[in-house]
């Protein structure tokens, strides 16, 4: 009897018991971890990468000078490799935002750019004209609920930039 008037006392009182191997009724339960759902394209890596213009590449010599004008217009666009469709305009906003500010969908290579170079003794010139763009690796993720994140594709893709010019080698035949 006595102890229940103690234990009255204490409920009165606004003083919660412990009682051993219980917990207290305010202590905190640790939520599990939670994250949205969430999907997003990651420029892995990124480099230099020259993409040639159809029907602009002129080869002369042996020796000389060689000139070349762009005489043709050509459309230069991407090209997405990959085993999982993903969005090309998706992919296109994450490397702008990742490798270039320069980078588009397609570049179009217009007249009036002339280039004159000497070829060397006994070489052969190698004119071509492009576009100087970037070759980048690629995934597409999902975050989980449980924070964990799943590739869900990979792959490489082309990305031509707004720079356009000539491209130049000299070979022996």
């Amino acid at each position: 009897m006595r102890k229940r008037a103690k234990l009255a006392a204490l409920l009165v009182a606004g003083i919660t018991p412990v009682l051993a191997g219980a917990a207290p009724a305010s202590a905190a339960v640790t939520p599990k971890r939670s994250c949205p759902v969430d999907y997003g394209v990651l420029i892995t890596s990124h480099k230099a990468y020259r993409l040639p213009a159809k029907g602009a590449y002129f080869k002369d010599g042996p020796g000389g000078t060689m000139t070349a004008s762009v005489t043709k217009a050509t459309t230069i666009t991407y090209s997405v490799s990959t085993s999982l469709e993903v969005s090309a305009s998706y992919l296109f906003a994450s490397a702008k935002a990742s490798v270039s500010g320069s980078i588009t969908k397609s570049v179009a290579v217009t007249t009036g750019h002339t280039y004159s170079h000497n070829i060397s003794a006994r070489k052969y010139g190698n004119l071509q004209y492009g576009s100087n763009g970037y070759q980048v690796s690629w995934e597409s993720n999902r975050t989980n609920p449980n924070c964990s994140v799943t590739t869900l594709a990979s792959g490489t893709a082309k990305l031509p930039a707004t720079s356009v010019g000539w491209h130049y080698w000299e070979t022996s035949s």
